[in-house]
């Protein structure tokens, strides 16, 4: 089975787990009961072994592939002059009473014509490592390994096919099928085989969630299609127990092909914590922005000591030990090696994610809900760390691995943390140690314009001694740490347009000018940072080019209006798909384009 192009598929979920759906009807990758559970299927990481579930139709043609409207429910058609059979994949957000199922329901329908449609379904439990019995029933077929058990329910009489199961049938015009696979922890539970939900009625209730869900919010601007799907994505990368939203829901798609930059993003980061925060408070839902304050302020009660009060990441649970394995049997993403599970970077240290929580939690606190004393107590603690830290070099804010730094952006962050704290203090009259506070903020700003400026390149630089520009600095006039007007932001804007531009697309730093993050190889454009540049340009008051780079940069979504980390050369998606920051920023600055828009 030959890999598709990552912008091929389009993603399910249930805020839960997620499932990669291709255009061809194959689901290619998914992790079983939860984002950072082992996969079942990761065709995407190796056809050979990787393990699949796909339905399709037989006859020739072409396929299509598209949400219902307001949805996370994903249709694929597959269209020809024999027929036109679909394909609708989803999982139910609601559970049964008495069932902690986790599921994956399809239902093939054919449209027009009698419709021939096969299915194959190959397990491959535990990243392809561990081996499973299968177990045919009249109900479906039952695949059995340690601990767990997994069950596809079919009206269509199943044949088992080597480790897995397939079937061939035709449906009359009119005519649907339903098909389900779940998981349950236990292979003897005497339900797991039970009569196959009603898939219709399953559909419905799906579709109303996510359209009630959507409802709730409050955004009228323009690209509002977009937008609502950016937030539909967000809602579905949210883990429900715990209110974590993940960075991505897949491991080691690579940022370069057949490179060696191929990390797992399936955690949570403080940085993209603090920026949901603001997307779902700028958007009108405000339980997603309560639910993840809530998962920070457990974060912050837990005070790890190694790397400083915080981590930069943590499991969906909150568990901090996330050790980085190379799974050697795997030939990754079209010959990407290696594939990666768990994170090393989480040990690192990166100062920024203390301004980017900050000011999360002082925007919540302005527009949401007073932040109890307890919780300031806590971060009244961390302000005065970062106080006496921010001159520290650290990995930043691109998980470099070759070395700690004095990168401009971490300081930036240092000074954001202090003047939101200072800000919050003030608003609330709590108590803090604001002049030392206060005169250290004043330092920080003071260290960016004097070492973070380099007056040769007329622009500020990644780190202290470095020529390379970064793209990170754009968001200097966001966090408003300098007017958006300011001379040296505006240069700084010109020289990234001039050097780190291609076509709208924003590449994160220059490789090889000092920029050197300790691994070979190359990377595509960062998409995120093509977001910073439009909200840059627009509060710049540059509205043609912040309006035309933010259009051409929607031509780079995928069919489904899905990002992944970054763009390839040819216009491919490269990376971890769909990444949470990416649309996060896609909010940003369509909200902010808007608002400059409107006023001018």
């Amino acid at each position: 089975m030959p890999y598709k192009p990552i912008e091929a598929y389009g993603v399910i979920g249930d805020m839960h787990s997620v499932a990669l759906v291709g255009n061809d009807g194959s689901i290619d990758w998914c992790c079983l009961p939860h984002f950072d559970s082992p996969s079942v299927f990761a065709a995407i990481l190796d056809a050979d072994k990787g393990g699949f579930f796909k339905i399709a139709a037989t006859h020739g043609g072409h396929s299509r592939q598209l949400y219902l409207p307001e949805t996370n429910v994903l249709m694929t058609r597959f269209l020809s002059d024999e027929g036109v059979g679909e394909v609708i994949d989803f999982m139910p957000v609601s559970r049964r009473p008495g069932r902690n199922y986790h599921e994956i329901v399809r239902i093939a329908h054919a449209v027009r014509g009698a419709v021939s449609f096969r299915m194959q379904c190959f397990p491959a439990c535990d990243y392809a490592r561990a081996a499973h019995k299968t177990v045919l029933d009249p109900r479906g077929a039952v695949f059995e390994t340690d601990g767990e058990a997994f069950a596809l329910l079919s009206r269509i009489p199943l044949e088992r096919d080597g480790s897995g199961v397939s079937a061939d049938f035709v449906l009359q015009p009119g005519e649907k099928t339903v098909f389900v696979f779940r998981r349950a922890h236990d292979a003897h539970d005497s339900a797991l085989l039970e009569p196959a939900i009603d898939g219709q009625e399953a559909q419905r209730s799906t579709v109303a969630f996510w359209r009630n869900w959507l409802g709730s919010g409050k955004y009228q601007g323009r690209w509002r299609e977009m937008v609502e799907r950016s937030a539909l994505v967000l809602k579905m990368l949210t883990f429900a127990p715990t209110g974590a939203i993940i960075a991505a829901p897949t491991t080691s798609l690579p940022e370069e092909i057949g490179g060696v930059r191929n990390w797992d993003y399936r955690y949570t980061w403080i940085r993209d914590a603090a920026f949901t925060i603001y997307a779902f408070l700028r958007l009108g839902y405000t339980e997603e922005a309560d639910n993840f304050m809530h998962w920070l302020e457990d974060r912050v009660r837990e005070e790890d000591r190694h790397t400083g009060p915080l981590q930069i990441m943590y499991g969906i649970d909150g568990r901090h030990d996330l050790p980085e394995i190379a799974l050697d049997h795997l030939e990754g993403y079209r010959g990407s090696r290696p594939v990666r599970i768990g994170n090393g970077a989480a040990q690192q240290i990166q100062l920024d994610i203390y301004g980017e929580l900050i000011d999360s939690v002082y925007l919540y606190d302005r527009y949401a809900t007073q932040i109890p004393y307890d919780l300031w107590t806590k971060l009244r603690r961390m302000l005065n760390w970062v106080a006496r830290h921010w001159e520290d070099a650290d990995e930043g804010i691109w998980e470099v691995r070759g070395g700690r730094r004095q990168f401009v952006y971490s300081k930036l962050q240092c000074w954001v943390a202090l003047d939101r704290g200072l800000r919050l203090s003030q608003k609330r009259g709590i108590p803090l140690d604001r002049e030392w506070l206060r005169q250290e903020r004043d330092r920080v700003y003071e260290w960016i314009m004097e070492r973070g400026w380099n007056a040769r390149r007329n622009s500020f630089v990644q780190h202290y001694g470095s020529d390379a520009l970064d793209a990170s600095n754009l968001l200097m006039p966001l966090v408003r740490f300098v007017s958006p007007h300011d001379p040296r932001i505006l240069a700084t804007i010109d020289r990234t347009i001039e050097e780190l531009v291609s076509d709208s697309l924003v590449y994160r730093y220059e490789v090889g000018k000092g920029a050197g993050d300790g691994l070979s190889g190359g990377e595509g454009t960062f998409s995120v940072c093509t977001f910073w540049l439009v909200e840059a340009l627009s509060r710049a008051g540059r509205l043609e080019e912040a309006r035309l780079t933010f259009e051409k940069m929607l031509t780079y979504a995928n069919h489904l209006g899905l990002y992944a980390e970054e763009i390839g050369p040819s216009g491919q998606a490269l990376g971890n798909f769909p990444q949470a920051l990416t649309h996060l920023g896609l909010i940003s600055a369509a909200f902010s384009l808007d608002r400059q828009l409107g006023a001018g």
